[in-house]
């Protein structure tokens, strides 16, 4: 028997609850989690060490169910250590393939801005096709594998600006501030449940308005004056996914107008770069997507 909406909905709070309980104060970051997951994409978690953004991620996969890898990203971090490598162990059966840590279901790429843009360039081809390449072979990912990378903020020292290629694979960036202690939960999920339960959003309703709104949004972006760098045609789909993906965990079968509105910064404050003046003036994308929002007229 499939699910529906409702009893989806309420799987997700009970996952919700459970990463609650040990992640505190971080409710919009968790939400961020749990949207980015449900809409098969990808989440970029921002915050200053020690604010519990690995713990975010081992917890949420606890309480989906999930296999879980993690990758320390550091400034030697070859390509093939994140892919894997094809290696000769016995002459007469020739070279085989060692399959890396991306062969699962969540990974954790654990301050993913401290290795060279080449390593970090490895998941790309993960990322956007769920496959990757080796020796000319390309190997299928596991179907619920997502990517949720931490990183320190840019200026940090020893980090590296990540390419906008990159950025742009990454349906939603949320930030965290501070922390809370370590602990598993008990798994509120199974593989085959979250695999349910990801489908709904599928049968989510997006009413042309609705869509005519999130084209009106990245738009606005492009020609906004403050803006060097806007967002990209994969920015419109990325927040739509989202939009189902927050009707799904509210118990609804209908995208509304505030789930697009309560996504634009996430989903766009990675893809959009600000001008020079803008940036020593102090001010952030955050505050040039909430001024834009309001000049944007919602449909009702």
């Amino acid at each position: 028997m499939s699910l529906s909406i409702e009893q989806g909905a309420d799987l997700l709070r009970q996952v919700r609850a459970a990463v609650g309980t040990r992640i505190v104060g971080q409710d919009a970051a968790i939400d961020d989690a749990l949207v980015a997951f449900l809409a098969r994409g990808h989440l970029l978690i921002e915050g200053v060490p020690g604010t519990a953004k690995t713990l975010l991620v081992r917890t949420l996969s606890s309480a989906l169910g999930l296999r879980f890898t993690r990758i320390q990203f550091t400034p030697d971090l070859m390509p093939s250590d994140v892919t894997g490598v094809s290696m000769q162990r016995d002459p007469a059966r020739g070279f085989e393939f060692q399959p890396g840590p991306v062969f699962t279901q969540i990974l954790l790429g654990d301050e993913i801005n401290r290795a060279p843009a080449k390593t970090q360039s490895a998941l790309l081809e993960a990322m956007g096709e769920r496959q990757v390449t080796v020796d000319g072979t390309s190997r299928q990912l596991d179907p619920l594998f997502t990517v949720f990378a931490t990183q320190n903020p840019v200026e940090h020292e020893g980090t590296y600006p990540l390419p906008e290629a990159q950025l742009d694979r990454f349906l939603l960036k949320t930030l965290v501030g501070y922390p809370s202690k370590d602990a598993m939960v008990p798994p509120v999920l199974d593989a085959a449940r979250a695999t349910e339960i990801r489908t709904l959003i599928d049968g989510v309703r997006v009413a042309p308005e609705v869509r005519a709104y999130i084209a009106a949004i990245t738009r606005a972006t492009r020609d906004e004056p403050a803006v060097s760098l806007g967002a990209s045609p994969r920015a419109s789909v990325s927040l739509m996914r989202a939009a189902r993906a927050a009707a799904v965990l509210e118990g609804r079968a209908y995208a509304t107008p505030d789930d697009v509105k309560d996504r634009v910064p996430s989903a766009l404050r990675h893809r959009v770069t600000l001008s020079p003046e803008l940036e020593v003036e102090g001010r952030s994308v955050d505050d040039v997507l909430a001024a834009m929002l309001l000049r944007i007229e919602a449909p009702k």
